[in-house]
């Protein structure tokens, strides 16, 4: 009588035991969870505090002129816009071709060999 009821309890401990092993590992789970929501929300909090000051530049008055200027080619009335060709642009590391920095001996030579 005595080998029963000490089976049934230990049997009921161990029930016990399992159902708080596992009710401890789901609040782990639970705790990486919302550690992983928590690093969500402050990366969101900073795109968001990012997006307010863009938001805020663009409001401006300046802002929105320099880009209709930029990218509309509008202009202030009695101002004329002048558009240069790309090919007529001359900038200064582009001056000399290639071919002029490689010297005349070095010309000669891959020509003939």
């Amino acid at each position: 009588m005595k080998r029963i009821i000490f089976a049934i309890l230990v049997f009921s401990l161990s029930l016990v035991i399992v159902g708080l092993a596992r009710s401890i590992y789901d609040l782990w789970k639970k705790q990486d969870l919302v550690i992983s929501y928590q690093k969500q929300l402050v990366k969101q909090k900073n795109e968001n505090q990012t997006l307010k000051q863009k938001l805020s530049l663009t409001n401006n008055p300046k802002f929105v002129e320099q880009q209709a200027r930029d990218n509309l080619f509008l202009s202030k009335p009695g101002e004329q816009n002048i558009l240069i060709p790309s090919g007529l642009l001359i900038s200064s590391s582009s001056a000399r071709p290639i071919e002029d920095l490689i010297p005349n001996w070095k010309k000669w030579w891959n020509l003939f060999f």
